[in-house]
């Protein structure tokens, strides 16, 4: 079969799978999120094992065990303990693996778990504001379809991203953006993905009854770290001399080469969404602080 016709049937079939399942949430979200985690996973290691370093698979599954379960009980607030114990996990396993070079299998294995295990994770906080109790005390009112309405956003502007770097970039790219890292991708690509995200942001943002001026944020906050995320993962295969992170999905490589633009717009829209639209109170506590200052 012709590598564009896969790769079109592939993406099709996982972008109504994904919706579907962000749409209904719960279970089928966990579930989708824990399958995503536990593939890009030893995709990770892979690569990194091509470079030299032995990061452990079995401290990174159990530290991506740990952060999914208090992800799917909503029990944020104890994350960074979690990060604590993988984190001494890490050491301990290179303290009695004895096998070289103990810093880069520490650090690699730490890495991994935060970038293929925790990050992915967000999919389900931006998900889950507005659905639990501990939400009451906030400006709002809880409502079942805050955060569907932030994903579904964020899910297309990506997507625009991604689609507006590539066909812009295919017809007005000069200049390249990363030559050392990533030479096909242009400065003109990347202005074009920009410009995409940003008249997505502001459409779907409208659907949702979203401020104008919150939707150019988005916009480019989506535009700028789904392209670094992107150059991300590419630095990673770069340096460990792989093409693609895997070939589990014909046509587009494996989980990493899909959710690479994801890895970092979940966690900073996360945050946005949640202290500066969903409670409406940080953005003003800031303006006041400003304010103060003049």
């Amino acid at each position: 079969m012709d590598n564009r016709i896969s790769r079109i049937i592939t993406g099709t079939i996982l972008g109504f799978t994904v919706l579907g399942m962000i749409s209904y949430g719960g279970v089928p979200l966990f579930l989708l999120t824990l399958i995503v985690i536990y593939f890009a996973t030893k995709e990770y290691v892979l690569i990194l094992r091509h470079k030299g370093f032995y990061p452990s698979i079995k401290v990174i599954l159990f530290a991506d065990a740990f952060f999914a379960i208090l992800a799917y009980l909503n029990k944020f607030n104890m994350l960074s303990f979690a990060v604590t114990i993988s984190s001494i996990a890490a050491f301990i396993w290179v303290l009695f693996k004895g096998r070289q070079p103990y810093i880069a299998n520490v650090a690699t294995t730490i890495l991994g778990f935060i970038y293929s295990g925790l990050f992915p994770l967000y999919l389900i906080f931006i998900r889950d504001i507005g659905t639990h109790p501990q939400y009451m005390y906030m400006i709002k009112m809880p409502s079942e379809h805050e955060g569907l309405g932030y994903l579904v956003l964020l899910f297309f502007c990506v997507l625009f991203t991604d689609t507006g770097c590539y066909y812009f970039g295919m017809k007005f790219g000069k200049h390249k953006l990363a030559p050392v890292i990533s030479p096909n991708k242009t400065i003109e690509g990347s202005i074009g993905g920009s410009l995409c995200s940003l008249l997505g942001a502001i459409g779907i943002g409208y659907f949702y009854h979203i401020a104008w001026y919150h939707c150019i944020v988005i916009g480019l906050l989506i535009a700028f770290f789904a392209q670094i995320g992107d150059l991300c993962e590419s630095l990673i295969k770069r340096d460990a001399g792989v093409k693609d992170s895997g070939n589990t999905l014909p046509g587009h490589g494996g989980f990493l080469d899909r959710t690479d633009s994801y890895v970092f717009t979940l966690p900073v829209l996360y945050y946005y969404f949640q202290y500066f639209i969903y409670t409406d109170g940080t953005l003003n506590n800031i303006l006041q602080f400003f304010k103060g200052l003049i």
